[in-house]
């Protein structure tokens, strides 16, 4: 089978031809139909994500497709059944074998394209507003990267609870897709003062950030007395300066948010996020920002298009 692999650190993926991989008792073997494209993919080529495997190895991280073999052990799903997978590894290939308790089964009238797609994006977004802060009907979101695809998940899922969304983003297709997302007010992500305009609309309650440097400061300036920053990534490559006395000042709680690792010490409660949202797919209530579908065949284009920033939402490869 084909599979896009990262064969030394630094270099660029290869296509390679491996053999098709057999399931264990707990795993069941999958024929890939869909997988999503993350930041950390790019991050895991250079081999600074937290959780990259030693090469060779290969890419995608969250994908769906359907079971075609089941391992001895496994009694929760069929031969033929339609699942989502959070695998950290493997979506880019046509097969691959995966732990039967990674695998989430996709309701009726979920696309196999929109349950690749959500899994990160709209698991950390959930996990993080709902879990981590706590968002509130009536308090005011701050999204940081609100273009993006965790951005865009953000303000989606932050209106569906209730909440007030200002979305900071960068270029007028970005802030367009954040405005039509739901996004009460949108901010040019270039201003100087980013300060400024977010607290002319009454300051921030939450603020999600998965940019971190400079919008990160101009944020925890603009958050309210006993507001929540929720840290997400950095997506800018700069590690914002958190200065513990200013928190205290302002009763500011800054919250980390490492979805993944829900897996090690409370899968139960990512399971159940994740089922959450692929009921509310399936009831039309979510609707990810995909922008971009490709083929197998140009996985590496879409990768250039995370890291080139062209991307106004969610990249999904179809196998």
């Amino acid at each position: 089978m084909q599979a896009l692999q990262v064969v030394k650190f630094g270099e660029f993926p290869q296509f390679c031809e491996i053999e098709t991989p057999r399931p264990a008792s707990h795993q069941v073997l999958l024929r890939i139909e869909a997988c999503g494209l993350n930041f950390a993919d790019l991050l895991m080529i250079k081999g600074t994500y937290q959780d990259t495997p030693p090469p060779p190895f290969t890419l995608g991280l969250e994908l769906s497709g359907e079971i075609i073999e089941l391992g001895r052990d496994v009694t929760t799903f069929h031969q033929g059944q339609k699942v989502a997978v959070y695998s950290g590894q493997g979506g880019l290939a046509e097969f691959g074998v995966f732990d039967s308790d990674r695998c989430i089964a996709i309701p009726t009238g979920v696309s196999m394209t929109n349950a690749a797609a959500i899994q990160i994006a709209y698991g950390t977004t959930h996990l993080a507003l709902d879990h981590r802060a706590n968002l509130k009907a009536g308090e005011t979101l701050a999204v940081l990267g609100a273009g993006g695809g965790v951005g865009l998940a953000a303000v989606e899922i932050g209106k569906k609870m209730g909440a007030r969304v200002i979305a900071v983003a960068r270029g007028k297709e970005k802030r367009a897709a954040a405005a039509l997302a739901g996004a009460d007010h949108v901010i040019d992500a270039d201003i100087e003062d980013l300060r400024d305009q977010i607290k002319s609309f009454g300051g921030a309650d939450v603020v999600y950030d998965p940019v971190g440097g400079n919008q990160f400061s101009d944020a925890f300036r603009a958050t309210n007395p006993d507001g929540r920053i929720l840290i997400i990534g950095f997506a800018s490559g700069n590690l914002p300066e958190i200065k513990a006395n200013q928190m205290m000042v302002k009763n500011i709680s800054v919250v980390g948010v490492n979805w993944g690792a829900y897996l090690k010490f409370n899968p139960k409660i990512l399971r159940e996020s994740l089922t959450t949202l692929m009921r509310w797919s399936s009831e039309g209530q979510l609707h990810p920002n995909v922008s971009n579908m490709l083929p197998f065949t140009q996985a590496l284009h879409g990768l250039s298009l995370l890291k080139d920033r062209k991307a106004t939402g969610k990249v999904v490869i179809q196998m």
